[in-house]
């Protein structure tokens, strides 16, 4: 069934049977619960003793001794001037990119009368307080910060708390510092980690306790958010945890750039995950090949060799069985590497964002075509959609009645609630017609 050529695997979609394609799509577990005990056990610290469990967990796991847990915008700045102008012209495209497509979410509705005199509407309001975690471990994420503190911006949220893991001198990378000030932020908390979405659902001396935390990270963070979810006060916005792709891949495909979007996943992070289901053998050596060209010229190539050995390869007959199982597995990047995307579209059942085409590859979404890269992973994208302007505010029902309303409707309330036996219902009716 499985055969490993180079660093993945292949396997036909034929001869799997159904519990084997469960065991396939599924990713990231724990089943002896050793990541949930480490992180149960970093949240009580953070719980009990604030700032100080913060500073030692900076020296524990970040190894830097910090002075405070913050810098402040004048320090922000001082670090911003390091960044040059094409790469301040860069993120500035980006910013721009990403808030012209996240300001279009930002929508009033209609008032609906649903009878006459019965008027029902919603409006949306902000949410007050929210945590944005910024990673900055293996690879540091501007590109993050701008895909959560947009659509916060626009939304209107009235305090934006934001963590990003601190730096070996204690700061934080030039290009965070930067987006920071593009974005209106002053302050930036130096907190990492499990420990730092800890942090944010209980609020410490220093960082405020916020509403909803947002922000991708490792299993650890994933791990913590979704903990924090069942056991505080405190919303997040998905689990997103280690970072995948999938790649559905026919004859006109180019297995130059099949095999330069595995990489770009693949380098993300040890843990995360590159697949590519394809209609045929051949097109799976070929994209192999160039995997093996494209490997030794990359400068994180040892982590993109430990992710390739947790990905792997599906042979399907037909792209209708690539689709099939693309939708079970539920990937967080869906790119559709074929000139006949367009008959595929309307099968897509799950995926966080979508990539059509030869032409569209995934690092366009992870920074400036416009679309959020904060996404579900793991196959939540069965039951969660990616980050966006929703994930920022609430929408509050309102309903107003008229006499005339409530002569329509006020008969029909009456019988419902005899219906289930409440008699105070029918009453706050009943008492307003007489």
């Amino acid at each position: 069934m499985a055969e490993v050529r180079g660093l993945m695997k292949r396997y036909n979609y034929t001869e799997l049977s159904k519990q084997q394609i469960q065991n396939l799509v599924q990713r990231n577990v724990d089943p002896a619960n050793e990541i949930r005990a480490i992180v149960e056990d970093v949240i009580e610290h953070v719980k009990g003793h604030g700032d100080s469990a913060l500073l030692d967990y900076a020296l524990k796991f970040d190894k830097v001794e910090l002075g405070k847990l913050y810098l402040d915008k004048n320090e922000l700045t001082e670090i911003a001037s390091a960044v040059l102008p094409e790469q301040k012209a860069a993120l500035e495209t980006a910013y721009n990119n990403i808030y012209k497509f996240h300001a279009a979410q930002l929508k009033a509705e209609d008032k609906i009368e649903t009878m006459p005199g019965v008027t029902c509407w919603r409006e949306i309001r902000p949410i007050e307080k929210v945590g944005l975690y910024i990673p900055g471990g293996s690879a540091v994420l501007p590109s993050t910060f701008l895909m959560l503190g947009i659509p916060a911006r626009i939304a209107g949220c009235h305090e934006i708390v934001v963590c990003s893991p601190p730096q070996k001198n204690g700061g934080v990378n030039a290009f965070i510092a930067y987006v920071a000030l593009l974005l209106g932020i002053d302050k930036i908390y130096l907190a990492g980690g499990a420990q730092a979405i800890a942090a944010m659902a209980y609020g410490t001396e220093t960082i405020t306790k916020v509403d909803k935390i947002f922000g991708p990270g490792n299993q650890f963070v994933t791990k913590a958010k979704t903990i924090i979810q069942s056991t505080t006060t405190t919303a997040i916005d998905m689990p997103a945890g280690p970072s995948e792709v999938l790649v559905i891949a026919d004859e006109t495909a180019n297995p130059v750039y099949v095999a330069a979007d595995l990489l770009a996943q693949a380098e993300h992070g040890m843990d995360s995950q590159s697949i590519l289901v394809c209609a045929s053998h051949k097109i799976a050596d070929e994209v192999l090949a160039e995997v093996a060209k494209q490997v030794p010229v990359l400068p994180r190539a040892e982590i993109v060799k430990k992710a390739l050995e947790n990905s792997y390869i599906v042979v399907t007959n037909n792209l209708d069985d690539a689709m099939s199982f693309s939708n079970q597995y539920a990937p967080e990047h869906l790119i559709l590497a074929t000139t006949d995307w367009q008959s595929l579209t309307a099968n897509i059942i799950n995926a966080g964002s979508v990539f059509l085409g030869n032409l569209t590859p995934e690092s366009a979404g992870d920074y400036a075509s416009g679309t959020n890269h904060t996404l579900p992973t793991s196959s939540y994208s069965r039951a969660y959609s990616g980050v966006s302007v929703d994930s920022f505010v609430k929408k509050i029902t309102f309903q107003q009645i008229t006499p005339e309303g409530l002569k329509n409707i006020g008969p029909t309330i009456e019988i419902l609630a005899e219906m289930e036996g409440l008699h105070a219902h029918k009453n706050a009716v009943s008492l307003r017609i007489k």
